[in-house]
């Protein structure tokens, strides 16, 4: 899987959700190898999305297609300033649940000291979430540029989701997080979704 993330501020999420139903509608049929996105607007004005495609070939084909371009210059004009771009293919997928039923989406951002470390704890820890933590419906994670990671986690509400943080880790979970902490550079930062835009080929 590859996975593009975007961001960046913008100061009408209403619009910015309309155009990407317009590329939804008239650009995605022919968006070969589109699994789907997740995204929203923060409460103070910051856009994140995660867009899915089964390569980076897929994604580079869709990029180059002229629709594509045509939409991509009336969304770049929604944001204010130029927006970020993050591409990987590093990318951990986690599905408990049905994350197209999330009511609540967290996505986090970070930098890891060890890279090759964080990837390994991701995609061999045998930690069950689904027994204690039951909102939880899923996770998508991509390391990217280097030291840097994006994780997506799916909620089924966010008063399920801040009524979970409070309950104790089980020892292994608490085991991972104690592993990933000492490899972490600095503080994540948060974007809650808490209208979330799920989209997938239809």
């Amino acid at each position: 899987m590859f996975v593009q993330v975007i961001q960046g501020k913008v100061s009408d999420a209403d619009a910015v959700r309309r155009h990407l139903e317009t590329w939804k509608a008239e650009v995605s049929p022919g968006a070969t190898g589109w699994l789907g996105s997740t995204g929203g607007v923060t409460a103070d004005g910051r856009l994140i999305a995660l867009v899915r495609f089964d390569s980076a070939e897929a994604a580079q084909a869709n990029s180059d297609r002229p629709e594509q371009g045509a939409w991509w210059q009336g969304m770049a004009a929604l944001f204010d300033g130029d927006p970020e771009f993050h591409d990987s293919s590093s990318v951990t997928v986690d599905i408990p649940g049905d994350p197209s039923q999330a009511g609540f989406v967290q996505v986090m951002q970070g930098r890891t000291t060890d890279p090759e470390r964080a990837a390994e704890l991701m995609t061999t820890s045998d930690v069950d979430t689904s027994a204690y933590r039951p909102e939880i419906l899923g996770s998508v994670s991509a390391g990217h540029d280097g030291d840097q990671w994006t994780m997506a986690i799916y909620f089924t509400s966010e008063a399920e989701a801040r009524a979970g943080e409070q309950k104790p880790m089980p020892p292994e979970m608490e085991q991972l997080m104690k592993e990933m902490d000492a490899i972490s550079d600095g503080e994540p930062t948060y974007f809650d979704l808490t209208d979330p835009w799920l989209d997938a080929p239809d």
